[in-house]
């Protein structure tokens, strides 16, 4: 895969997760720049807004289910979408609790960033752990956030 393809790719999916969220009734807002982590954002009414940054993988990736790098501000209203194309697979997963889920790397060219590992396979007791951010069950977090 090119360069180009590669970075069509991530602006491409993030165009795809931000229909998602429009499919599923969200109003959604884009940013113009990406300087603060945030890829758009969800007005849910006139006091409540989610800061969405969205992350996609492409079937070809060869770890195609791991998200490295990531360095990212804990704040309340602040949501990752993950996106899988290799199983078509959403991940909505709020910040405050990502941090839980990924591991730190200790060495390397990410040393001290996170890494997060998705499951791949649903009958893991890992899957397990991650149902409650998958596909509907994530997309519901984003609606409920703040009603609890």
């Amino acid at each position: 895969m090119s360069y180009r393809d590669t970075a069509s790719f991530g602006k491409r999916q993030e165009y795809s997760v931000i229909a998602e969220l429009l499919k599923r009734g969200f109003d959604v807002y884009l940013t113009l720049v990406d300087d603060q982590g945030i890829d758009c954002v969800i007005r849910l009414d006139h006091q409540r807004y989610l800061d969405i940054q969205i992350k996609a993988r492409s079937q070809s990736a060869q770890e195609w289910n791991r998200f490295a790098a990531l360095s990212f501000e804990i704040r309340d209203n602040f949501f990752f979408i993950f996106y899988l194309e290799k199983n078509n697979t959403y991940w909505v997963i709020p910040s405050r609790e990502l941090v839980d889920l990924c591991f730190v790397n200790r060495s390397g060219v990410n040393a001290g960033r996170m890494t997060l590992i998705l499951p791949k396979l649903d009958s893991t007791d890992k899957a397990s752990k991650f149902e409650r951010y998958k596909n509907n069950n994530g997309f519901k977090l984003l609606e409920t956030f703040g009603s609890l």
